[in-house]
């Protein structure tokens, strides 16, 4: 993953058999899923890989329990055998995560261990563990800081957690290992079309250097997620509204308020929603919302209803009551929902699902969806695409396909944050024992450190201190204050590895430290570490 040697494949290639527009899940899944048939295959991501709604997740990889109880079968079923697939192509980054429900009615624990018994049976053989019914003391046991009046009884099912930044990065790798081409801050401003006002390509701008590019494709495909609407506009003005956003937000707190491996599920909070806390790179991520917005954003910001809601929900289940004193980070994802027909303001009624919509022009784009199908909604992606523009029949390799850094579960020592490196391991530690100073924590509170800046500068793309501290490693999402005090060094670093000027450095460290403040919920003080 070297940007230089990326960008000059597009000027090199005549002509790509896909063009894929977006570097989020359904991006890179199709970029992956055609390049691994055999066809010339180029992703243009306008920021950096997973910038918006693919870094923004709860972190399940999870067949959707909400949408069982709403009797959506098929899409549960679909889920459930894609995480299975997940849990083995990338398994040091996919985890066995046991949920609890804690039940505050006699009856609740009967209903829900019915409920996902049938959760466990659609799995099939894919399934990662049988639910079981556990009483009070053993709910209390597993998790010491639930609320305990009125606790009647437990339910732990199991289902998967990963790193969705992270699974970005392995996606990208893979892509360009299989001799596909991806790469980041280029921005797709127009489409080229031919005399017949058929899609051949695009015109995309370089957003460092500003230099353009026309680059042309038998196929390029809309994988811009909530942005989705903006590549239709250049498509046809007139093309109504496919995509409408909804809001996700996330707050992370110390591991104090979850001393446990298990993550808590609350089924049904005061308005219907499902909220989680679950246990994240030594923290606890609590979420989320689902709140209709009117315009989409790549840097969204959480509502001060949504923070109150998570907060209250999160207080009625905690032994330990969180404040906004106690946020470490708060983050806001955007679904990309497809539109209902029927104008409906409400979430539920909006499909989960994707779809694949061609346009008269030859444009694909996908719509909806969530990381757990990602490799399901490329599939369909692709195959409409080649059935549309008549590229053969090629099938579809990616339901067996190892991801870059993939490794037999029992292989990956969880123990170490190492870990989500997988079988890349071996070479930050080589880098770690280089030299010194590489060993050392990027901040002292935390188990990251200056060698893995340096790989991910090298060999992952990153170009700015938000790549690296947002997505290469997750300390914005962890703990926005250690973040922003880390700015600096990590703008030095980026600067001497790349013959950046100090005024280069600065402005990156003041953009950084003004998108950071925005993690926070209350007002930032600089510490000295």
């Amino acid at each position: 993953m070297k940007r230089n040697e990326e960008l000059s494949k597009l000027t090199s290639v005549k002509e790509w058999d896909f063009l894929v527009i977006g570097g989020g899940a359904s991006g890179l899944g199709s970029a992956l899923d055609a390049v691994s048939r055999g066809f010339k295959t180029v992703l243009l991501e306008s920021h950096d890989f997973a910038k918006a709604t693919s870094s923004r997740s709860t972190k399940l990889v999870h067949g959707g329990v909400r949408y069982l109880a709403q009797g959506d079968i098929g899409l549960v079923k679909e889920a459930l055998k894609e995480r299975g697939l997940l849990a083995k192509n990338a398994a040091h980054v996919v985890k066995n995560q046991s949920f609890i429900i804690p039940n505050y009615t006699w009856w609740g624990g009967i209903y829900y261990k019915i409920g996902l018994s049938i959760y466990d049976f659609l799995a099939g053989k894919l399934s990662l563990g049988k639910t079981k019914y556990i009483s009070k003391s053993k709910t209390v046991e597993k998790l010491p800081t639930i609320e305990q009046k009125n606790l009647a009884s437990g339910v732990v099912y199991q289902d998967g957690q990963f790193d969705d930044a992270r699974l970005a990065v392995n996606l990208t790798q893979t892509i360009i290992e299989k001799g596909g081409a991806a790469v980041n801050y280029v921005k797709v401003i127009n489409l080229i079309k031919n005399d017949s006002d058929k899609v051949i390509g695009v015109i995309a701008e370089d957003q460092f250097t500003k230099q353009q590019f026309e680059i042309h494709a038998k196929v390029v495909i809309n994988a811009t997620g909530v942005f989705t609407n903006d590549i239709l506009n250049m498509n046809n003005p007139k093309h109504g509204k496919f995509v409408v956003p909804s809001q996700g937000i996330h707050l992370v707190l110390d591991k104090s308020f979850l001393k446990s491996d298990d993550a808590i599920m609350i089924p049904k909070t005061s308005d219907g929603r499902v909220l989680f806390v679950v246990p994240w790179h030594d923290r606890a991520l609590v979420g989320t919302t689902d709140t209709l917005l009117e315009s989409e954003s790549f840097e969204p910001r959480a509502l001060e209803e949504e923070v109150k809601f998570v907060l209250n929900t999160a207080r009625q289940y905690l032994a330990k009551k969180p404040t906004r004193e106690d946020v470490k980070s708060v983050y806001a994802g955007l679904r990309p929902l497809a539109a209902p027909k029927d104008g409906s303001k409400s979430t539920k009624e909006v499909s989960r699902s994707h779809k694949v919509i061609t346009s008269d022009t030859g444009l694909v784009s996908i719509i909806g969806g969530k990381w757990t199908t990602y490799r399901k909604m490329a599939e369909d992606t692709i195959d409409k695409a080649m059935q549309v523009h008549q590229l053969g029949t090629a099938a579809s390799k990616t339901e067996h396909l190892s991801i870059h850094g993939n490794m037999k579960p029992e292989a990956v020592d969880r123990s170490s944050h190492l870990y989500v490196y997988g079988s890349d391991i071996p070479e930050i530690k080589k880098l770690q024992q280089s030299n010194p100073e590489f060993s050392e924590k990027i901040h002292p509170d935390h188990p990251f450190t200056i060698a893995e800046a340096i790989w991910a500068i090298r060999n992952e793309m990153a170009q700015t201190i938000e790549d690296i501290l947002a997505r290469r490693v997750r300390l914005l999402f962890l703990d926005a204050r250690a973040a922003i005090d880390s700015a600096h060094k990590i703008a030095s670093i980026i600067a001497k590895e790349n013959g950046h000027s100090q005024e280069w450095a600065n402005e990156q460290e003041r953009e950084f430290i003004e998108l950071a403040k925005g993690y926070l919920l209350t007002p930032y003080s600089p510490r000295s570490i």
